[in-house]
């Protein structure tokens, strides 16, 4: 295909406005697919689990023929917790369709990908959706959208994915606004001979698949010359060799063609068993002709711009029964084959056994991933409650000591002081291996990330905790504007602006802790704005803070799975919810139970369990009472004696019952 005829572009929007639905009329428009084989709606996600809670959780890309253009389409998913799946999309192609419901308008998400898609410098077409319906309110969702991208009235294209009304204006539209694919071309001097045999290869990887026969396959656009069955390809992050087994493009299923030409989007099957030999985000890279010298993977320039997930949210995945560990392991590991957002690292609880430490994009990639593995294999799990990474600091140079918390050395400059005096007190707090210069003295630090509680070293170790902190925008109706800045507040969450989209709706801007977003943030906001609110966040910096370990003893042990890192402020708090809960869920024993919620060695919460009382005086039928009274000071030796040494063991129904909200 003609470089020229080539059309890339992804569809972008809030969740449930009509993407999925839009890309359906896509391919029955352009007779991608037959209606006989449209069985269901959103024959784009293809999971299950996709298809039954109607959200897009993985893209999936799809070529289309129309007017005799290649379009190369690629369906995004809505939620926050995916964001990142969204900007690989915008990272492969030079259009996006911006899809707003005419119902709701200009939602906070909306808002996000629309400041990703000028990032990447995209062309973009304004799609009014749903103008179908009753409730639709074209002129002022039309004046938002003006409002927001700058565009005139003429270029917002009104349609009803579901009826597929004006969706071929909406094709027409990408041939006439979207430019054609953005290639990379290689300067060559003037004894180069320009022709299309002497050229390298770069393409981008912007996922990867794990199939059962195939092995990896992963998704690229080809940003210079073609990719053809049978070339020999290097992976240049990875310095992986690999063979293009099969080469091809989507309608929407796997369609092997052999080549995969300049600027087109298509599909490699490399071979490889495992995805750490194709991270996503990795180029694809061949040298020039062999008649010219073979240049080295390691001197090729990869293409920039892309970069890897960042899981902000950790918990740990242990299975119900100890045995079941095997199953699990194999589990989790295929689950990473096909969910490259997904971090997972060994992990070992003396309550829950062996188990995993795994990183998440939000809450609900959480509860996707806990879904998958039941459904996909068959897997019931036990999920602590899940924490933020924080940024430990710690004075001088500690990255042997803390290598596997992925430390770094920082250097920043003191100034000195004037007098002697301040001088000297400088010069002792500075570490023996700091260098001096002539303008004052360097310190050195090291900042390590930390998710699980149970790795925090002991408080004199380190000088300060960092939690991560996130751009949070709200837009909601007016007439809850009060009640949600009250509860942002009550989260510790700095008001930073409030911006009116319209006269009946606003948007607020704040600064608020992570560790308050995983919680019930979300759950709040939905309620006290009768679900017309909705919230975009995005992590932006790392803040010290009074962040303390709130550790939970059970008869005065331990138990890590139930740790938490938590502001000081809110310790008591939290540590009297998390105590009044265990109560209902820890069976009674034959001694009295405490439950304690402790900060270092001081206490901060109680709850007590009464002891099961045998009555050891039924067998009496009669005599003195010191009869009774010897029997009951036996039994109260003995419950001494049980306190002492018994033990309780925690079982994992406790901390299922526990861990539901």
């Amino acid at each position: 295909m003609e470089l020229g005829k080539i059309r890339n572009f992804c569809i972008i929007a809030h969740i449930d406005h009509g993407k999925s639905t839009l890309a359906d009329r896509f391919l029955e428009i352009t007779g991608t697919l037959d209606k006989r084989e449209m069985k269901n709606g959103q024959m784009l996600d293809t999971m299950e689990l996709e298809q039954e809670r109607g959200i897009t959780i993985k893209l999936q890309p799809v070529r289309m023929q129309w007017k005799g253009y290649e379009f190369n389409i690629i369906d995004t998913p809505g939620h926050v917790d995916f964001q990142y799946e969204v900007s690989r999309s915008l990272a492969s192609v030079e259009g996006a369709l911006l899809v707003v419901d005419a119902t709701q308008g200009i939602e906070a998400q909306t808002l996000s990908n629309v400041y990703m898609a000028i990032e990447n410098d995209l062309d973009i077409i304004p799609v009014l959706n749903k103008i179908d319906l009753p409730a639709a309110d074209i002129p002022r969702v039309s004046e938002e959208i003006i409002n927001l991208l700058g565009c005139s009235e003429d270029e917002i294209i009104p349609i009803s994915a579901k009826t597929g009304q004006n969706v071929d204006m909406v094709l027409d539209a990408v041939i006439e606004r979207v430019r054609k694919p953005k290639v990379y071309n290689k300067e060559k001097s003037e004894q180069w001979i320009v022709n299309s045999q002497d050229d390298e290869l770069k393409a981008l990887v912007f996922d990867s698949q794990y199939d059962s026969y195939r092995g990896v396959v992963s998704y690229v656009k080809v940003f210079q010359w073609e990719i053809r069955k049978g070339d020999m390809l290097h992976f240049l992050h990875t310095g992986k060799k690999i063979e293009a087994l099969d080469v091809g493009y989507f309608a929407p299923r796997y369609t092997s063609n052999g080549i995969i030409e300049n600027g087109s989007v298509g599909y490699v099957v490399t071979g490889l068993k495992t995805l750490e030999h194709a991270k996503v985000g990795d180029t694809l890279w061949k040298p020039a002709n062999t008649l010219w010298p073979k240049e080295k993977p390691e001197n090729a320039k990869p293409i920039s711009g892309f970069s890897e997930a960042k899981p902000f949210i950790f918990a740990g995945i242990f299975p119900m029964d100890s045995s079941e560990y095997p199953q699990l392991k194999d589990a989790v590991e295929k689950l990473v084959l096909n969910d490259s957002a997904l971090s997972i690292e060994s992990s070992v609880s003396p309550a829950l056994g062996h188990g995993y430490r795994c990183g998440f994009l939000g809450l609900l990639h959480l509860d996707i991933v806990k879904e998958r593995l039941f459904r996909e294999f068959d897997m019931d799990v036990i999920m602590t409650a899940p924490q933020v990474t924080y940024r430990v600091k710690f004075i001088g140079d500690k990255t042997s000591e803390y290598s596997r918390f992925k430390p770094e050395l920082c250097h920043s400059e003191l100034a000195r002081p004037e007098n002697s005096a301040d001088s000297e007190s400088w010069k002792s707090r500075s570490t023996n291996n700091d260098p001096v210069s002539s303008t004052g003295w360097h310190s050195v630090f090291t900042y390590a990330y930390v998710s699980n509680p149970e790795d925090l070293p002991a408080r004199e170790k380190y000088q300060s905790i960092e939690e991560p902190i996130a751009k949070v925008e709200v837009i909601t109706p007016t007439e809850y504007v009060g009640t949600l800045m009250q509860l942002s507040q009550e989260r510790r969450g700095i008001f930073k602006n409030q911006q009116f989209i319209d006269s009946e709706r606003v948007m607020l801007v704040y600064e608020l802790p992570m560790n308050e977003l995983i919680g019930d943030f979300y759950d709040e906001i939905k309620s006290l704005s009768s679900g017309y609110a909705s919230m975009n966040y995005e992590f932006i910096k790392f803040k010290e803070d009074d962040m303390v370990k709130l550790d939970i003893l059970i008869a005065d042990e331990k138990v890590d799975a139930l740790s938490f890192i938590c502001h000081r402020e809110q310790a008591h708090y939290v540590g009297g919810k998390v105590c009044a809960k265990l109560k209902e869920v820890v069976p009674r024993a034959l001694f009295a139970i405490k439950i304690q919620a402790a900060v270092g060695w001081k206490i901060v919460a109680r709850e007590d369990i009464s002891a099961l009382r045998k009555d050891v005086t039924a067998k009496l039928y009669g005599g003195d009472i010191s009869r009774k009274r010897k029997l009951l000071e036996k039994q109260k030796k003995w419950k001494k004696k049980m306190k002492q040494f018994g033990r309780v063991s925690l079982p994992s129904e406790a901390f299922v019952n526990l861990l539901k909200k």
